[in-house]
């Protein structure tokens, strides 16, 4: 697996650089306990979606998903108990990250997940992030010094884009694409706009107190 040693030159405009836009769903929020279930993830390429490139999978984890995951993403047990572990689908999704820059909206989250979860291949989430919550601060888009994220949704709409099946994590991992788009199409020099300048900007403005 060449992953983990791969290097990115951050330093060139942005659209020269590739990403790879992840959602995951997941049986909760807490860390200690809580598993994934779904992840989407679609390249982004030369400024562009490849939705055709896009990658959804199912990972098996009937025994903890709780009446308040399931509202949320719709996944019942039986919907999972013929998918793979999260062993046997994890290089997928590495070989989707190789080489790209990792893109989510309220990023902290997935980082976080895939931090333990990527334990069982010994190696680290991406090193590098834009955050779309983050650049939508930056825009003065969401609210500064708040501990909640603002909507993938509500920004979507906010930006005339549409949703792509909220809370389905290929359709979340699309929106988050366009917004990715459509917020860096809107900063101020963004024709110059490198990669690390997109990095920075999440590292400023992510989330600093989380509930």
């Amino acid at each position: 697996m060449g992953y983990r040693h791969h290097v990115l030159d951050l330093d060139q405009p942005w659209r020269r650089v590739e990403y790879c836009v992840v959602d995951l769903e997941t049986t909760g929020l807490d860390l200690r306990r809580d598993d994934i279930v779904s992840y989407g993830a679609v390249p982004v390429v030369d400024g562009r979606v490849v939705t055709g490139a896009g990658r959804y999978q199912l990972v098996r984890n009937p025994d903890r998903l709780g009446p308040g995951s399931m509202v949320v993403h719709s996944l019942r047990p039986a919907d999972l108990a013929g998918a793979p572990a999260w062993e046997d689908t994890v290089d997928a999704l590495l070989v989707a990250l190789t080489g790209r820059v990792l893109v989510a909206h309220a990023a902290w989250i997935e980082q976080a997940f895939l931090e333990r979860a990527l334990k069982c291949r010994r190696v680290h989430p991406p090193r590098y992030v834009v955050d779309t919550a983050a650049l939508a601060r930056a825009l003065g888009l969401a609210p500064l010094g708040e501990s909640v994220e603002p909507s993938l949704e509500g920004l979507a709409n906010r930006l005339g884009l549409p949703g792509h099946t909220p809370h389905h994590a290929l359709g979340d991992a699309l929106t988050t694409a366009e917004v990715f788009l459509a917020l860096t199409s809107h900063l101020p020099d963004e024709e110059t706009l490198t990669a690390r300048d997109l990095v920075h900007l999440s590292d400023r403005y992510r989330l600093t107190s989380r509930r």
